[in-house]
């Protein structure tokens, strides 16, 4: 390990502030388009989620099937239906959150693997990577909008205000879109995972330098950079000024304070954690380990995060969404083509 990844390390374990966050799914993928030879020679790949073994033990609650390869999941506040992104062909799939019952299906253009969600809610965001372009899916209505970003889109948020957010992770970028046009672009970055927003704070975690950086969107400036472990993949915000992160290599979750952006607490979690959900009212972080089919729960109002619940998944549970409030989450299997319904 080089003098500052073992800083970065030293950083990222120090303990302290506590909160939760609310959603991220993974980086890995077997169809999903190829690094390029200029993104190898600027630093090479980051973490991957585990390959998951076959399971050994009932995955816990009500598994349905959904459709191949679901990988992207999130629960809409605005309509209160459970969005899975299935492929062959590319569509959304809008379940009721109870039954699982399926209300609408939304055919989406390109590739459907993450997924996020405007502030507020009533649109998910598509990250197409296949095509280079953000689909925004109207969930009511189910009219969609394409916005050609950079490439390879890996994953798109909401910030306050109505902008976008959508990381380019083979441009090394971040562009912000606003009423269908990207307005501007951050391009000091190597590998963007994952992208978060607070308030008008932009925030992305670089899956090549293991690092998270914050920007300003009314100013369009970077704000700060500090180390992320070992191999971050994904970021969520937890609640206003706190930032969750999943150090996929170095097993362990990461909590970073927004503003001033520094590491304020960490917990070890063998088992490559990867998708993160966070129950903000039941003081929950939920972390997929997707090398042990599991979805683990950490309670994070403490000064020291700590795990409070384990529950078996199925296979690869590389994402996981949860219903603040409601005790009630959500795990999509990558390998068999379902979704899980866990009550705790």
């Amino acid at each position: 390990m080089s003098p500052s990844r073992a800083v970065g390390r030293r950083l990222a374990l120090t303990t302290g502030l506590a909160g939760v966050a609310v959603l991220v799914a993974g980086c890995s993928g077997g169809d999903e388009p190829k690094p390029t030879a200029d993104h190898h020679a600027r630093g090479g790949a980051g973490a991957e989620p585990a390959l998951a073994p076959t399971p050994t033990v009932e995955p816990a609650g009500r598994v349905v099937p959904v459709g191949y390869s679901p990988e992207g999941i999130v629960l809409d506040p605005a309509s209160g239906l459970l969005a899975v992104g299935v492929r062959r062909p590319d569509r959304l799939v809008l379940l009721d959150p109870a039954t699982l019952a399926v209300r609408r299906t939304v055919t989406v253009p390109g590739t459907v693997r993450h997924l996020g969600l405007t502030a507020g809610g009533g649109t998910v965001l598509v990250a197409n990577e296949a095509a280079d372009e953000l689909v925004e899916v109207d969930t009511a209505t189910g009219r969609t909008r394409t916005t050609p970003v950079g490439h390879v889109p890996h994953d798109a948020t909401g910030a306050e205000g109505g902008d976008l957010l959508v990381g380019d992770e083979f441009s090394g970028s971040m562009s912000v879109v606003r009423d269908g046009r990207v307005v501007h672009t951050f391009d000091d970055m190597r590998q963007p995972g994952g992208v978060v927003a607070d308030g008008r704070t932009a925030l992305a975690v670089d899956v090549a330098d293991w690092s998270v950086t914050s920007y300003d969107l009314d100013a369009m400036t970077r704000v700060a950079r500090v180390p992320a472990g070992e191999g971050p993949t994904h970021g969520i915000l937890a609640r206003p000024g706190l930032l969750a992160v999943a150090d996929t290599r170095g097993d362990a979750l990461l909590l970073f304070s927004v503003t001033p952006l520094r590491p304020v607490g960490s917990l070890a979690l063998a088992g490559s954690p990867y998708g993160l959900a966070a129950d903000e009212r039941g003081g929950l972080v939920w972390v997929t380990l997707t090398a042990r089919n599991e979805v683990v729960g950490v309670d994070v109002t403490g000064s020291s995060p700590r795990e409070v619940a384990r529950y078996p998944t199925v296979q690869q549970p590389n994402t996981v969404a949860v219903e603040p409030g409601s005790r009630t989450l959500w795990v999509a299997s990558r390998t068999d083509g379902t979704v899980q319904r866990i009550t705790r």
